[in-house]
């Protein structure tokens, strides 16, 4: 493919709108990042937010399209508490790449304040900043109640489509003349450029609705936006969710073709048994996270010498079964694969391990093994 037909996007369109990623090297589709700032044992939030900033301005350096962090409360092995912090951090030291919230969690925030905050990210990186949205807590119940102060911990799951109108009106500046919040102005944002003086800034935060189910698929579709599917947690249910997807598809002015990337659990290493050696930290991780044991992210050595029991060991095996591991040219395929099977339009990846240089090694690997710049 010559690198003109490299800027051509899947569905037609061309590189430059806010969505749809360019293809580079040899990938099938547009390779992305999904970081969970990571907290390994013996390290500190701190390293791990410097992590970040090494992991995004290598992506940025080799030709991934976009970088996104993830909301979690509670958890000591994540420090991606607060997207929006750690986005106006990432921007001080990126230049191009997209950076964006994979995502925040819209049922935890009042929309007004999201609005406030992914403008001001705007305003920072103007044209490279996505708002991702879920509808699930990112947390148990109980610390879900508390960020919201309300008993009613499943209220802002249910009520997430008409929170989503209120968050797109506040970002659009666009409630009707009677309505109560018609007079409240999200800024920075639209109503500047009414201000006298003011002049109309060419850029909104695309929205994209974050799923690992059909509820937030047929959502997308039928609001024409762009959908974000966990396949590293929910695989079974990818299939489904991108067809369910495609078929409620309403052209937008956002999209006029459906557009969905799945986040991918990967990792690369020059030799298999150092990639499986990696992911087993990850592994123990989840194991003591779905038994409500959360704590910072096991060193190789730790996991190595973990007895798992007959359950633990069920959990494993399939958790393993959903991430791609092993040498560059494995991963390579493990992806391709992927992406054939699914028809997803992007691939974001997140890689699963105690240590940054691990992970940071990953998506150098990968890169080569795409023949990515840099």
């Amino acid at each position: 493919m010559s690198g003109e037909d490299k800027e051509i996007r899947a569905g037609g369109e061309t590189a430059g709108d806010g969505i749809r990623g360019t293809a580079r090297g040899t990938a099938p589709v547009p390779l992305s990042v999904l970081d969970l700032v990571t907290v390994g044992a013996g390290s500190t939030a701190s390293r791990a937010v410097r992590t970040a900033v090494d992991i995004a301005r290598t992506a940025e350096r080799r030709g991934f399209h976009r970088y996104w962090v993830a909301e979690h409360h509670s958890m000591p092995g994540v420090a991606s508490s607060s997207p929006a912090v750690l986005l106006a951090h990432l921007a001080a030291h990126t230049e191009r790449i997209r950076l964006g919230s994979g995502g925040v969690m819209l049922p935890n925030h009042a929309p007004l304040v999201i609005a406030e905050q992914f403008g001001t990210l705007e305003a920072m990186a103007p044209g490279r900043v996505d708002l991702g949205l879920g509808r699930a807590p990112g947390t148990d119940g109980a610390t879900a109640a508390a960020l919201r102060r309300t008993e009613r911990r499943h209220e802002g799951a249910d009520e997430f489509p008409a929170q989503l109108a209120e968050l797109t009106r506040f970002l659009d500046d666009s409630f009707p003349d009677g309505h109560p919040y018609a007079k409240i102005h999200a800024v920075p944002g639209p109503v500047q450029a009414t201000s006298p003086g003011g002049v109309q800034d060419p850029h909104r935060p695309p929205l994209w609705l974050l799923g690992s189910s059909g509820f937030s698929a047929r959502l997308a579709g039928s609001l024409g936006l762009p959908f974000a599917f966990a396949h590293h947690f929910s695989a079974a249910n990818t299939l489904p969710a991108l067809d369910l997807y495609r078929a409620s598809f309403r052209p937008s002015e956002a999209l006029a073709e459906p557009y969905a990337l799945i986040g991918v659990a990967a990792l690369a290493a020059e030799a298999e048994q150092e990639a499986r050696r990696q992911v087993m930290t990850g592994a123990l991780s989840m194991v003591r996270l779905r038994t409500g044991r959360p704590g910072l992210v096991p060193s190789p050595e730790e996991a190595e010498a973990y007895r798992f029991n007959e359950l633990e060991r069920g959990f494993v095996d399939s958790w393993l079964g959903n991430v791609i591991h092993g040498t560059p040219d494995a991963v390579r395929q493990g992806l391709d694969d992927l992406a054939k099977r699914t028809g997803a339009d992007e691939l974001m990846i997140t890689a699963n391990a105690h240590g940054g240089a691990a992970r940071l090694r990953s998506y150098e690997l990968i890169a080569d093994a795409y023949g990515l710049p840099g």
